[in-house]
């Protein structure tokens, strides 16, 4: 399957260096580019894209505001990594906030562009669990309420917090002794339970409502 990328930064010479690197694999291409995330919902709905690397500060409308529009407008919104010069920018967790599965570093090397895209793509696994954590230690203490009425039972609950230390599938099984489906299913609960779009989104959630410690 090709992976349809969507670059969006205001800056040309970052969209040439990162159209080179995806281009470059043979199941990716970048199918579209945008300099501003004025236009991002409209071309995202005319091209499809399965990622968007959005860059996080833009001078009109921000990584953040376009984020939250497509993730609040589109019933199936692409994922998104937002793309900025520090990983403990105050952005960057407003971004996951808002929706976005993941972020990268401007700085970061072709292969690691590479395997984050893959990664958001496959859905298996929290992109840089340790960054999010201090982020959201940063923040402070809980912002949301807890997550009781979630529903979640203890199964679910101890794989939520295996997730939130950003273990994939196959991982989580070796850790409980399950088959990997069975962790799927638990995974796919915990996302309906918490109306969250993907693993990122729960485990910030699990987060913000301190039902999971950044320490």
């Amino acid at each position: 399957m090709m992976i349809r990328v969507l670059l969006v930064d205001d800056e040309e010479l970052i969209r040439a260096g990162l159209r080179a690197i995806i281009n470059a694999e043979e199941d990716m291409e970048v199918v579209g580019e945008a300099d501003d995330g004025t236009a991002v919902l409209d071309v995202v709905t005319k091209l499809a894209p399965d990622v968007v690397l959005m860059d996080v500060r833009m001078p009109t409308v921000d990584g953040i505001q376009a984020t939250r529009h497509l993730t609040e407008r589109l019933p199936d919104p692409p994922r998104i990594l937002v793309v900025t010069t520090f990983e403990n920018d105050d952005y960057v967790y407003d971004a996951l906030l808002a929706g976005a599965t993941g972020f990268l570093l401007k700085r970061a090397r072709p292969a690691e562009i590479v395997r984050a895209i893959r990664v958001v793509v496959a859905g298996d696994s929290l992109l840089f669990p340790a960054a999010i954590r201090t982020l959201a230690a940063q923040r402070g203490g809980p912002r949301r309420t807890g997550l009781d009425d979630a529903g979640l039972t203890e199964r679910e609950a101890e794989v939520l917090r295996l997730m939130a230390t950003g273990l994939s599938n196959v991982e989580i099984s070796a850790e409980l002794f399950v088959g990997v489906q069975t962790v799927k299913t638990h995974v796919g609960n915990i996302l309906a339970k918490l109306q969250a779009r993907d693993r990122t989104q729960a485990v910030i959630t699990a987060y913000e409502s301190g039902f999971v410690t950044p320490g």
